[in-house]
């Protein structure tokens, strides 16, 4: 998937200045895209010359202006035909999981510490998802939500966010029990 789908989705409900944006993508679309400001500057400059974007500068008082971008009719059939093509097998690549791998000829509290480290993440991350997610219900339980919410797609996303957070913890707690019991502190 290219970045762009991603923008086109976090814009779809409503316009955004690049901050916004950025800071949007380090604490919700992280459980299902990343990337850094810079890529997020250059991508919406890209799209806003494609004509998929649009942009309107918002003055400040006592802060530099700030542009607004928001997609265009072009973007919207640019999203639904993403929307409508089979995404891509996902692929893991995880640097901690090559670590444990090679345990028998690595530094075994080294990547006992990363293992913690990787849990201890996935502990903060799950709580901002779980924090997003209630706010997203209000004073609505899920089912009251799913039969009257208007927002199923962060509610689906954050849902697997939080399901895959849960896991890694959970792994990160059978892989440091193991360790425990074949490699004594």
């Amino acid at each position: 998937m290219a970045l762009r789908n991603a923008l086109l989705a976090a814009l779809a409900d409503r316009e955004s200045s690049g901050y916004d944006l950025a800071k949007k993508f380090s604490s919700s679309v992280a459980n299902f895209w990343t990337a850094t400001p810079q890529q997020l500057y250059r991508e919406l400059e890209k799209m806003e010359a494609e004509g998929l974007l649009s942009a309107r500068l918002v003055k400040q008082d006592k802060r530099p202006d700030k542009r607004l971008f928001s997609v265009t009719g072009e973007g919207r059939a640019a999203l639904l035909a993403f929307s409508r093509r089979s995404p891509k097998p996902t692929t893991v690549r995880d640097e901690l999981l090559v670590q444990v791998e090679a345990l028998a000829h690595g530094d075994v509290a080294s990547v006992r510490a990363s293992i913690v480290e990787h849990r201890e993440a996935s502990r903060s991350r799950l709580k901002g998802y779980e924090q997003r997610l209630c706010d997203i219900l209000g004073d609505r339980t899920d089912d009251e939500f799913l039969a009257t919410g208007n927002r199923l797609g962060p509610y689906l996303t954050l849902q697997r966010g939080i399901s895959f957070e849960r896991e890694n913890i959970a792994w990160s707690e059978l892989a440091l029990g193991v360790l425990e019991r074949r490699h004594p502190l």
